[in-house]
């Protein structure tokens, strides 16, 4: 049997596209964008054309784009340079018990340099409320960050009515996007946002390349110092292939997302569908809110099965699901996330995200909740 992959919210395999894109750039392009000579001139226009068309397609003007190397820079790069930016007017920043590593562990060094950091907590679905993130503010409130879409539940978060109210306090509001890119509509000049992140290989890009939308006129303290690269907000060698390869997946993802919406609803309908013939519709639960949610993110628990075991047996099906974040899932430790969900225990170390993406087909949905099936049943008969 041919490998299943539904692990797309770790990483997405390379839209063929974008990979003819790259590969004549690494053939033929080796300038440096900051050479003043014509190989350096035609490095820079790449460069240049690239952050056009993101800009273009996500509704934001050029100057306030940059380039990074990930998702995790980017919401380094906006957590610290927006802090220390305007520590003088407060040191107190707000976010959720729910956010990626890169968010949290920002966080918690942001703490050790004299920030005071407030968690906000979210409902058995992944929600954070509005009200919370009032009752939250305080004087010295200069920043909040809140994902955008949950990478583990799929949760999408009320970014709107939240960013509308930093906004109305004169507070910077910081948005993960990175898995939003692709799977929600929005422009950035209409969202009342100050940064948003983004990371190419979720959609269908390569790895190593990002970008952080800043507003314009919002301030922002580099991170990396040397050459006046990205308005000297972020220093380093632009690196043309990657570059390159994200602005046409950034065009492929925006141009498809309605039809890619409507796979992933068909994709995660069979899949549930499948598993209610095959482990039966109380053999297994649905975490996260179905109201508030992207489809392509389907986290589930099958209590009496434990998450580790469920997914060596899965992968000696040749099936390649995950726990949770990627950062984390190489580790035993419980979900952050469904643990601030606060699901019961049973369900919290029984939880499996399948996540789907190009490539995927109803038949394989079949095949997943077959294999499924048949790996409880083998479980069972070994307990």
């Amino acid at each position: 049997m041919k490998p299943i992959y539904l692990d797309h919210a770790a990483s997405t395999p390379v839209h063929p596209e974008v990979a003819k894109v790259m590969y004549n750039i690494l053939l033929n392009e080796y300038g440096n964008a900051s050479s003043v000579h014509q190989f350096g001139r035609s490095a820079k226009r790449i460069v240049s054309g690239a952050r056009d068309s993101i800009a273009g397609f996500l509704g934001c003007s050029p100057e306030e784009w940059i380039f990074t190397s990930g998702g995790t820079e980017s919401d380094n790069l906006a957590l610290f340079g927006a802090a220390h930016a305007s520590a003088h007017k407060g040191r107190h920043i707000i976010t959720t018990a729910i956010e990626h590593h890169a968010v949290l562990h920002t966080c918690g060094e942001l703490e050790h340099q004299g920030f005071e950091v407030t968690y906000l907590p979210v409902d058995s679905t992944g929600l954070v409320s509005v009200e919370a993130v009032e009752s939250a503010l305080r004087e010295d409130t200069v920043l909040i960050s809140i994902m955008y879409v949950n990478n583990e539940v799929g949760t999408v978060q009320p970014i709107e009515e939240i960013g509308r109210l930093a906004a109305g306090r004169g507070i910077l509001m910081h948005v993960d996007a990175v898995q939003a890119l692709g799977t929600l509509p929005f422009r950035l000049n209409e969202l009342p946002v100050d940064y948003m992140s983004f990371s190419a290989h979720k959609i269908g890009g390569p790895q190593g390349i990002g970008g952080l939308y800043v507003r314009r006129g919002v301030p922002l303290a580099p991170r990396q110092h040397g050459g006046l690269q990205e308005r000297g907000r972020r220093a380093g060698t632009e690196s043309l292939a990657n570059i390159a390869g994200f602005a046409a997946a950034v065009e492929l993802a925006v141009q498809g997302m309605q039809e890619h919406h409507e796979r992933a609803l068909e994709l995660r309908s069979t899949l549930l569908q499948e598993l209610d013939k095959q482990v039966g519709a109380d053999g297994y639960v649905l975490n996260g809110n179905e109201q508030h949610t992207v489809p392509g993110i389907v986290n589930i628990s099958f209590p009496g099965a434990a998450t580790d075991v469920m997914l060596m047996n899965l992968d000696m099906e040749r099936i390649a699901a995950a726990s949770g974040s990627a950062c984390t899932s190489g580790s035993l430790e419980i979900s952050h996330v469904l643990q601030a969900m606060k699901l019961p225990e049973e369900l919290l170390r029984s939880a499996i995200r399948f996540s789907t993406g190009l490539g995927n087909t109803n038949e394989e949905m079949q095949v997943v909740a077959q294999k499924v099936g048949t790996v409880l049943n083998r479980l069972r008969t070994r307990n």
